[in-house]
């Protein structure tokens, strides 16, 4: 048995303690309801969808929620969904998602599968009348991402995207006193995500999936590939087939609010990006230390990911800073934010929690889009940050991190970030003359069709979506 980890500790204890709390008073049985609630005091029957990790945490949110009850569960391995079934005895157990999707007793789902399936699972079941939150990153591609808004507006059900740092009081009141001119204008935002990974290890060949899990389902709309790691669970996040690494996983999170707060809703001009896997050789596709710079014109994005052992940054680890012109904000925890002048003296802080969850629930009872947090766009522009910062990594080509100190051109707060970026690698042992990396092109977009146009185009707008894998289409 794979050793848990922290945050995977931390929710099955959350979730054995909401039962112990549920269970006396869990509601009776739902059967032959409508989709939608037919009265404001009716329980929003709840299907949950991938039960594993983040599963749980939602299951034990419904729970506490007199808005909400738990009367489905899905998960294509049936050997994670213990205590899940402890939590919502009456809840239906589906291995098949599409057969859940049929159950019109169910008014909405939550989903919190890999992320090869976010967008798929989002589109079935808004098409089956059910309203929807889908855990970030939205999408697993940049293309079927703006399917899934497009589903949501066709069939009239509301989408909730996972970035709950968009329901918490202290950052919401902070990106109000930002875009209200607080530091004054806004140059960068920041985007940190530093978060020691360790090696998930070498295969010698193709591993047996769990006795209890149906593969096939499990791949979905993915390409269908032989197990090559130890892992099936979590470790799927570093394989470029069903995840998107650090920047589309914990990172997301932090692309958010740097999105939010700068306040696009469209795509960059032109991104550029670099790194590598580096520190040990295992399984894993996606780089562990990595630079993705997003440019505005007016504004840029500097997103950084570092896998290995690191110091923080103006305070923080994972977090999101705004340099700005009077000063800089950083928000490290979604409910207490700080302001600070440009010496570095403390002007303001922002305090207070939130529910997205209840956000979710609320929307669902109003039935409207505006009372959503973090609706579908929303969800499209944040996760298409994270899928873009990867392409040129992915397109990249190898380098001696000595040769150059300028490998973002006229981009200066970018190769400072480079300089940092090898200084860190160097403090690890590192030697950066014989050290490579994987530098990527500077590649342009046209925001209005969220294609790529100019110098390799063709090889970056194919990596904008992908061939699904029959009958599981994304469309």
């Amino acid at each position: 048995m794979s050793k848990l980890t922290r945050r995977e500790f931390l929710e099955e204890s959350l979730l054995a303690t909401a039962v112990a709390a549920a269970l006396p008073v869990l509601p009776g049985e739902a059967m032959g309801r409508t989709v939608t609630p037919s009265s404001p005091n009716e329980a929003i029957r709840v299907g949950v969808i991938g039960v594993r990790g983040r599963g749980r945490a939602h299951i034990v949110d419904f729970l506490k929620s007199k808005d909400s009850e738990v009367v489905a569960i899905c998960d294509p391995d049936e050997g994670v969904t213990g205590l899940a079934r402890k939590a919502a005895p009456r809840a239906k157990y589906y291995r098949d998602i599409r057969k859940m999707l049929e159950d019109d007793s169910i008014d909405a789902v939550s989903i919190a599968t890999p992320n090869h399936w976010h967008s798929l699972a989002t589109i079935w079941a808004v098409q089956a009348g059910k309203h929807v939150f889908v855990e970030k990153p939205i999408s697993q591609n940049v293309a079927e991402g703006r399917v899934v808004v497009e589903a949501s507006q066709k069939h009239g059900r509301l989408v909730q995207h996972g970035t709950q740092a968009r329901s918490h009081k202290a950052t919401m009141e902070a990106m109000d006193w930002l875009h209200a001119g607080g530091l004054g204008k806004i140059h960068v935002a920041r985007g940190l995500c530093y978060k020691r990974r360790k090696s998930i290890g070498k295969v010698e060949g193709a591993q047996k999936p769990p006795a209890t899990l149906d593969y096939d389902l499990w791949t979905g709309p993915a390409e269908m590939q032989p197990l090559m790691r130890k892992n099936l669970h979590y470790d799927w996040h570093w394989v470029w087939n069903t995840g998107n690494g650090d920047i589309g996983n914990q990172g997301v999170h932090q692309m958010d609010i740097a999105r939010w707060g700068l306040g696009k809703m469209v795509f960059p001009n032109r991104v550029m990006s670099c790194g590598g896997r580096l520190g040990y050789e295992d399984d894993a596709e996606t780089p562990n230390t990595h630079i993705s710079v997003f440019d505005y014109g007016d504004q840029k994005i500097v997103f950084e990911v570092r896998g290995l052992k690191t110091g923080p940054y103006r305070t923080a680890t994972i977090g999101t800073i705004f340099h700005c012109e009077h000063g800089y904000l950083v928000s490290a925890s979604y409910s207490k934010v700080l302001a600070f002048d440009r010496d570095g003296k403390l002007m303001k802080t922002f305090t207070g929690g939130g529910n997205h969850i209840q956000n979710f629930l609320d929307a669902v009872k109003s039935g409207k889009e505006s009372d959503l947090n973090s609706g579908p766009l929303e969800g499209h522009l944040t996760a298409a940050l994270c899928h873009l910062g990867n392409i040129p990594y992915r397109l990249g080509q190898s380098r001696k991190l000595s040769a150059t100190d300028t490998p973002f051109g006229e981009t200066e707060v970018a190769n400072e970030t480079f300089r940092r970026f090898r200084s860190h690698l160097e403090e690890n042992g590192f030697d950066a003359s014989r050290t490579d990396y994987q530098a990527g092109p500077i590649l342009t977009l046209d925001p209005s069709t969220e294609q790529f146009k100019g110098a390799h185009a063709a090889q970056a707008n194919s990596l904008l979506t992908r061939k699904n894998r029959a009958p599981f289409l994304v469309k």
